[in-house]
């Protein structure tokens, strides 16, 4: 829990609020046996954002499952890791090559003279960026300068010079990929039934499965911070927001799905990583350091220092961000002293 409460009498010993230790207090005067604190930190007033720290994972954006119409033996198959990009092989089948091209439109039909369509534009579009287009024009409409174009291609393939394109030789995804996992690998066989690559795109992301009751810690657009193995941190932007809650079962909470977009190239992969994420801003609040808390009955308090007496405060606590907690207490102000352990 964020934000733990000491009910009933208090106890020696330190709580866990905020992500930092809680001392709780003890002994007649609330000051767990001290004649003075260790170390000061001042009350200060300003903007406090509430934050949260919570568990991710650094991987890669748009996972998804690679089918192809080829079917027969898988004769040559990508290393896991991989990157595949446009006209490259994506896998083998019976010794020929299916190619990846881009595009939003799947590879369902056999593309010939007369077929138009968005999957026709795809075609056309990749052929003109791998340098077969000639005197195509990219229209969408399969014509003479098409077959011309694909004549080129599937010659350059290794390919019959057929002049038409049949899904055994195209699959059409969004950009390049990174191969995740080989489903059908060198001797296994290929059919429409199953995928035979589980891929990504290059791009890595962060993914935070977030409890569904702190989903306004998320919005699209808003930065988070990410910690790496290691403790390198690395700033990241919230990309998608899941909008339907999952829950994982009968004893696991309601979470949405959460991706971060981050700028990183480095080795770690399907790493786990913490995530601090963002929420309400609280303006001209008066705040001191999370370690300052201390668990008193019934709530909590600070110890405030005057010169070589120290007295505690009961206070309310409200939102906590950069190790920091918003307080308020009967004659707290900015500039109070409040004792803090030594480091």
């Amino acid at each position: 829990m964020r934000r733990a409460v000491v009910a009933g009498a208090a106890v020696a010993g330190a709580v866990a609020v905020g992500g930092a230790a809680v001392w709780a207090a003890g002994g007649d005067d609330g000051r767990a046996g001290r004649t003075a604190a260790p170390a000061t930190a001042p009350v200060e007033r300003g903007d406090l954002v509430d934050t949260e720290t919570v568990d991710g994972t650094l991987t890669y954006a748009d996972v998804t499952a690679v089918w192809t119409g080829a079917s027969g033996v898988v004769t040559w198959a990508p290393e896991q890791g991989a990157s595949i990009g446009r006209g490259e092989t994506l896998i083998g089948v019976d010794g020929r090559p299916v190619t990846l091209m881009y595009g939003n439109a799947p590879m369902y039909r056999t593309l010939g003279q007369g077929a138009e369509g968005k999957d026709v534009r795809s075609l056309e579009e990749n052929l003109k960026e791998l340098g077969y287009g000639g005197e195509m024009t990219v229209d969408g409409e399969f014509t003479a300068a098409t077959e011309a174009a694909v004549c080129a291609w599937q010659d350059e393939r290794g390919l019959p010079e057929t002049g038409t394109v049949a899904p055994a030789q195209v699959v059409f995804l969004g950009g390049a990929v990174r191969v995740r996992e080989v489903k059908t690998p060198e001797g296994g066989r290929a059919s429409g039934g199953q995928p035979v690559l589980t891929v990504s795109g290059e791009e890595r992301v962060v993914h935070v499965d977030l409890d569904a009751d702190r989903q306004e810690l998320a919005k699209e657009g808003a930065k988070a911070a990410v910690e790496l193995p290691g403790g390198t941190r690395v700033e990241g932007t919230i990309a998608e927001v899941g909008a339907v809650a999952e829950s994982g079962g009968k004893q696991q909470d309601t979470t949405v799905d959460v991706e971060i977009a981050v700028d990183y190239d480095g080795r770690f992969d399907e790493a786990p990583v913490r995530v601090e994420l963002a929420g309400e801003r609280r303006s001209d609040v008066l705040s001191v350091p999370v370690e300052a808390l201390l668990a008193v009955r019934g709530g909590f308090g600070v110890e405030v220092v005057e010169g070589a007496r120290t007295r505690v405060v009961p206070v309310t606590v409200g939102a906590f961000g950069g190790g920091r907690v918003e307080v308020s207490g009967a004659g707290l102000r900015a500039g109070t002293k409040v004792g803090v352990p030594a480091e």
